[in-house]
């Protein structure tokens, strides 16, 4: 289980950490979109654009449909539910470190004076 938990994850920040994904998923945030009009912003071909929308199939953050000829792109955002508690985790690893270095600091300031 943990191990396809850290493949997801992995796959998840994989896919996030391309800019054009990022703002295919902000297009896909605004509702369904064609493979076509994902790609219309960066002028790039179909192909292109299919490649870096199967990136984000593989992270679970888009579903993909065929309607006729047009691939139908839809937002899949329970897939960085995983995400955001990895990263919330580390939030407050870090909130609570930074807190401890202030009170530490202010000891410091208090016994200088």
């Amino acid at each position: 289980m943990v191990e396809l938990d850290d493949e997801r994850l992995d796959a998840v920040f994989h896919a996030l950490a391309d800019s054009t994904r990022r703002t295919m998923l902000q297009l896909l945030a605004q509702g369904e979109c064609s493979v076509g009009e994902l790609g219309a912003p960066f002028r790039m071909s179909f192909a292109g654009a299919s490649k870096h929308v199967k990136a984000l199939e593989r992270a679970g953050l888009v579903s993909r449909s065929v309607q006729g000829r047009a691939h139908v792109c839809r937002l899949e955002p329970a897939a960085l539910a995983s995400a955001n508690a990895w990263l919330r985790y580390y939030e407050g690893f870090w909130n609570s470190h930074l807190d401890a270095l202030e009170q530490e600091l202010r000891r410091d300031n208090a016994s200088r004076k």
